[in-house]
């Protein structure tokens, strides 16, 4: 008689995980999740749209780059692109995108979808690109979340941006860590300290971390986008709108309308050296 193989499902639990575990843990994740992410979030995202977030946030309509009309002939760097449907949005704009993402298995799906946009597959904490490369860099919830050391990233984007050169970044709103990542009423009661820092993680048998997410309060992000070189010129809390009535992970109208889920954070670069 046969016996059946499974992998356990991973343990979730809070430690510590530094820059390369966690670096390692999400390319393993997106690289194995690629495929189920496309499939469930593909129709909401689209081929060639530009969304913030699980609210469905346009930048068509926001606008949190600059004029759409201004974006012509602009070059832009999408970090954690994942398809790059944004990167597609952005090049019917006129814009020069390239779509970056640490997970091989994103960057195929990019390329299932359409070859018209350059991929790189590297990570947000070593840019492959000369210093003043870009004109706007941008990350709807690509990379920021995942790393250990976000000031490193931002450095790094200022690095690569030109004079008053403009980030914008989306990532989980930081209040939505006290509560648990459920969409429905069981989501809404505070359930861990907001202050609480240490990251969470999904570890395997081994206790090699699978997935690893990192928590910084609102006032951390703050600072991180001051240290890494930037001023923070707005900062957009999505409200759920009444036409998505969709649910994506912890994301629902029910938390929508109560309790914030994106916050992004646009910056300009200040001419700071190191």
């Amino acid at each position: 008689m046969s016996q059946e193989t499974y992998d356990p499902e991973p343990e979730a639990t809070r430690r510590e995980a530094g820059e390369a575990e966690s670096s390692r843990a999400s390319r393993g994740w997106w690289d194995r999740n690629a495929d189920e992410y496309q499939s469930d979030h593909g129709a909401f995202l689209g081929d060639d749209r530009f969304v913030w977030g699980p609210e469905g946030l346009d930048e068509a309509e926001a606008a949190l780059l600059g004029p759409a009309s201004a974006l012509q002939g602009r070059d832009v760097l999408e970090i954690g692109a994942g398809a790059a449907q944004c990167s597609r949005w952005l090049a019917a704009q006129g814009a020069r995108p390239v779509a970056l993402d640490l997970s091989h298995r994103q960057l195929q799906h990019a390329l299932r979808i359409g070859e018209d946009v350059p991929l790189v597959e590297a990570d947000a904490g070593r840019l492959p690109f000369r210093d003043g490369a870009f004109d706007l860099a941008c990350s709807a919830y690509g990379a920021v979340p995942f790393v250990a050391d976000p000031v490193q990233v931002f450095r790094e984007v200022h690095r690569v941006l030109r004079p008053e050169g403009r980030w914008v970044f989306s990532v989980t709103h930081p209040v939505r860590w006290a509560f648990p990542d459920e969409p429905g009423p069981e989501g809404l009661s505070v359930a861990a300290s907001y202050f609480d820092r240490v990251p969470y993680v999904e570890q395997d048998e081994r206790g090699d971390a699978v997935y690893v997410e990192h928590h910084r309060t609102l006032g951390d992000r703050v600072r991180d986008v001051v240290a890494g070189g930037f001023r923070l010129v707005d900062l957009v809390e999505p409200e759920w709108p009444a036409w998505n009535d969709q649910e994506w992970g912890g994301w629902s109208p029910l938390r929508g309308n109560l309790i914030p889920g994106t916050a992004i954070f646009v910056c300009e670069r200040d001419r700071r050296t190191w």
